[in-house]
């Protein structure tokens, strides 16, 4: 991949190769299906009755990649937390989705130029941020990253899932230098 390149309107451009699109396009497919896929019931968003009935609980969502995009709102306060996950989940969901889609819309489908505004830039950030969340979520990474990537036999399934969380992260990082 080359590296992204600001624009002269703010956004950012870069070319990817027909791998490198076809692997971001399945992630960020997977990320769309996963916050589609268990969602709680569904209410009538114009009943304002349904909107605030007391009853209607909303728990941390079972998926660990889940719960870690769907955080909560209070970690130390149940209560409050799942108040503050009843009016927002859904409209988090939503705006996930919403930039997941904006990069699955400004990536050619086999590789080569990507021309981005600042809009899209944007959301090719909140999306690949997303990505990362959900790739080292399940990589369970944490801050020693190097380290456990050190650790692992190159013969190791884990250790390519490695390398595309680092990609992906070089990709975010190329971006957010091209923004600035």
């Amino acid at each position: 991949m080359e590296i992204f390149r600001p624009t002269r309107d703010g956004g950012a451009t870069a070319r990817l190769d027909p791998a490198e699109a076809a692997l971001l396009r399945g992630l960020i497919g997977q990320v769309i299906d996963l916050l589609a896929g268990e969602r709680p019931r569904q209410r009538n968003a114009d009943d304002l009755d349904d909107l605030f009935d007391p009853d209607r609980t909303m728990e941390i969502p079972d998926d660990p990649v889940l719960a870690r995009l769907l955080p909560d709102g209070y970690r130390n306060d149940p209560e409050s937390a799942q108040e503050f996950r009843r009016y927002t989940e859904s409209s988090l969901r939503d705006a996930k989705q919403e930039s997941a889609q904006i990069l699955l819309d400004t990536l050619p489908a086999s590789g080569g130029r990507v021309r981005l505004t600042g809009d899209e830039a944007r959301a090719w950030l909140r999306a690949l941020n997303d990505v990362r969340l959900a790739f080292g979520t399940r990589l369970n990474v944490t801050e020693d990253y190097e380290e456990q990537l050190a650790q692992l036999n190159p013969e190791d399934p884990k250790a390519a899932a490695f390398e595309v969380y680092g990609w992906l992260g070089a990709v975010q990082s190329s971006l957010v230098q091209a923004l600035m």
